[in-house]
């Protein structure tokens, strides 16, 4: 479908949708005016209308029919109630494309049909500013151009992966619930330097810097994070003491269990 043709739906018109729609724009991959979203809240559809220029109405059937890219972005217990409204508007040419945490493929195509072509994503919570870790699996009646194009959508808003679907559990552990991980990281390592005498404005900017610097090495060199780690450890030096305390503390080994439990509790949630 030419760019020109793309015509952009959201049903839910959260933060996520918001993000999503003000991305396309910027990305030039849809015009305010090929997207329309949708909402029960009128404080949701305000703002999204307000920050994206896009339509939007209460009306979830007036979604389905302007737009052809159809994205679910409803909470999960929210989810099966919208899908029975819908499930009788949902056309061949529709693409739906589920961000809600773990409602699984087949439960949609079961409530939608199996001829229904779906995608299943797991953002996480950068894609507000830009810079979202995405990964999605297509369903059954999903077709290579479809995996092409949600792509290209979800690269508005920062990198995706393609996954098969019982991976997006593990990613839902890593960059799903990683934001956290990593907000945490800022906080402590600010209140380190508070500890040793920094003020706290300038302690938190220093370590969200920090932490921002150090991932956009590992993005953009292509080394690996412990050739990067050594580089900056010098023999007998005060980085190698920090680390020393890092490893004795269980540091590597509790993050690698927060993304296990995270991964399994999204498996849990999911067989629910």
């Amino acid at each position: 479908m030419a760019e020109d043709q793309l015509r952009i739906g959201f049903i839910g018109a959260g933060r996520m949708a918001t993000a999503l729609a003000a991305g396309f724009t910027s990305a030039a991959i849809a015009t305010a005016e090929q997207m329309i979203a949708s909402d029960v809240w009128p404080e949701g559809r305000d703002r999204l209308a307000a920050e994206t220029g896009a339509r939007v109405t209460e009306s979830n059937a007036e979604v389905l029919d302007q737009a052809d890219v159809v994205f679910l972005a409803v909470k999960p217990q929210t989810m099966p109630d919208v899908v029975a409204e819908i499930a009788d508007q949902v056309e061949a040419r529709h693409l739906i494309i589920s961000i809600a945490a773990g409602i699984p493929l087949q439960t949609l195509s079961s409530a939608l049909g199996i001829q229904t072509r779906l995608v299943r994503v797991m953002p996480n919570t950068p894609c507000l500013v830009g810079e979202s870790a995405s990964a999605f699996a297509l369903g059954g009646a999903a077709s290579e151009a479809d995996g092409q194009l949600v792509q290209k959508l979800l690269s508005a808003v920062g990198i995706a992966f393609s996954v098969p679907e019982p991976l997006l559990d593990a990613v839902t552990g890593l960059s799903g619930s990683g934001p956290a991980y990593v907000y945490l990281m800022i906080e402590a390592l600010s209140d380190g330097g508070v500890r040793m005498g920094l003020p706290r404005d300038t302690a938190t900017q220093l370590a969200a810097q920090t932490l921002l610097g150090a991932a956009k090495m590992v993005l953009e060199t292509g080394e690996h994070p412990g050739a990067l780690k050594d580089a900056v450890t010098s023999p007998g030096g005060t980085t190698i003491a920090g680390l020393h305390a890092l490893e004795a503390g269980g540091f590597r080994g509790t993050v690698i269990n927060a993304v296990e439990a995270a991964t399994r509790r999204s498996a849990e949630l999911g067989q629910r």
